[in-house]
């Protein structure tokens, strides 16, 4: 893990596309905000881990999707 000392209103460049800014620090909490492109999924680590778990739990039904698929005849 890279762990970096950043003040407010200073940034950290992730790759070419992602950009972190500290907007402001009061107390213990620290606010960021996240410049990124729209097709990159962000979530809180507890919301990410929720989406993970109900996805796994969805899935655990499904054991062959591809026999719910209809037969087809090959020519």
């Amino acid at each position: 893990m890279l762990v970096l000392s950043r003040k407010k209103g200073e940034a950290i460049q992730i790759g070419d596309d992602i950009e972190i800014t500290i907007t402001a620090i009061k107390g213990d909490q620290v606010k960021i905000g996240i410049n990124a492109p729209k097709n990159v999924e962000i979530h809180r680590k507890e919301v990410y881990l929720d989406i993970q778990s109900e996805n796994t739990e969805a899935s655990k039904d499904i054991t062959n999707l591809l026999s719910l698929l209809p037969k087809t005849k090959k020519e």
